[in-house]
């Protein structure tokens, strides 16, 4: 009977620890990195839209997933998620979509979205992630 029990107290927390990790994000903040995926082909380091303009792709992932911020600056569009930014740029006769993480994109695209966005090296940026800001 014990042996049934501690089974039975297993099963459930297992299944307790999995339906949390499992949880989708839902607060509309996190970058929609599997629908990008689906959209558009992969090409070297990003993905591709072998037609749609800049600000057209912009459109289509923000309307998909809602952006914090959107920066546009000259022939680039810049979406901020929370943990990640998503840079779309002129690519042949469409558009590349680049994921980086908010830390390396910032770092990478700092000429182009300049003060805009919070340095992740100063001490007011907070991140992203399960208790941030508090």
């Amino acid at each position: 009977m014990k042996t049934v029990r501690l089974l039975t107290a297993t099963m459930l927390a297992m299944a307790a620890l999995t339906a949390c990790s499992d949880e989708p994000d839902d607060d509309g903040n996190a970058v929609p990195s599997s629908w990008i995926r689906q959209q558009y082909g992969g090409s070297g380091p990003g993905y591709t839209d072998p037609s749609d303009r800049v600000s057209a792709v912009g459109d289509e992932i923000h309307g998909h997933t809602a952006s914090v911020d959107r920066v546009a600056d000259g022939d680039m569009v810049f979406l901020r998620y929370r943990d990640d930014i998503v840079a779309i740029s002129p690519f042949l006769q469409g558009s590349r979509i680049e994921i980086d993480d908010y830390r390396t994109g910032h770092h990478r695209w700092k000429s182009r979205i300049g003060n805009v966005w919070p340095n992740p090296e100063s001490d007011a940026f907070r991140g992203g992630g399960p208790g941030s800001g508090k």
